[in-house]
C-alpha cells in the first residue's frame, strides 16, 4: 500500500470520527468528544507524514516529528504550527483523563470535561482536517 493510499485512508477515518465527535457532543459525553479528538487529530498527523513520505513514530503525540517537516507541507500548515503543536499536546495530556478519570481524586472522565472543551477539541479537529483534505485532495 503506497503513503497516499494510507493518507486517504486516514482521511475517511477522520471523517467517521468527526460524525462520532458530533454524536458524543449532542449526547453531552464531553469526554468521549475530547478521547476521539485526540485519535482523529492523531490520524491526520500520521497521514500528513506518511503523505509526505516521513515513516510516522510509534507514538500518540506525532506533533514534534511533523513540525520538523514543515517546509514539506503546504503554507496552511505553516500558519498554523504553533496551534497545532498546543492542540497535539493539550489533547494528548487529556487523553488518559478522557478515557479512565482522574483515578487518585477517583473522578470519572464526565466530570472532568465541559462543553467548551468538547467545542475547542472539535473545532481543532475540523480546522486540521480541512488543511489535510486540501492536501491529500487538491483540486477538490
Amino acid at each position: 500500500m503506497t503513503s497516499r493510499k494510507i493518507a486517504l485512508d486516514y482521511l475517511g477515518k477522520v471523517e467517521a470520527r468527526l460524525k462520532a465527535l458530533r454524536l458524543f457532543f449532542d449526547d453531552r459525553r464531553y469526554d468521549d468528544v475530547i478521547r476521539e479528538a485526540h485519535e482523529a487529530l492523531e490520524l491526520i498527523l500520521k497521514g500528513s507524514l506518511r503523505f509526505i513520505g516521513i515513516d510516522p513514530p510509534k507514538r500518540h503525540d506525532p506533533s514534534d516529528v511533523l513540525l520538523r517537516h514543515l517546509d514539506r507541507l503546504p503554507a496552511g500548515w505553516r500558519d498554523r504550527a504553533s496551534r497545532l503543536q498546543e492542540l497535539s499536546h493539550r489533547l494528548f495530556a487529556e487523553r488518559g483523563l478522557a478515557f479512565y478519570g482522574d483515578e487518585d481524586d477517583l473522578a470519572p472522565p464526565s466530570e472532568l470535561f465541559d462543553r467548551s472543551d468538547a467545542e475547542e477539541a472539535i473545532c481543532g479537529v475540523e480546522e486540521f482536517l480541512d488543511l489535510y483534505r486540501a492536501m491529500v485532495l487538491p483540486g477538490e
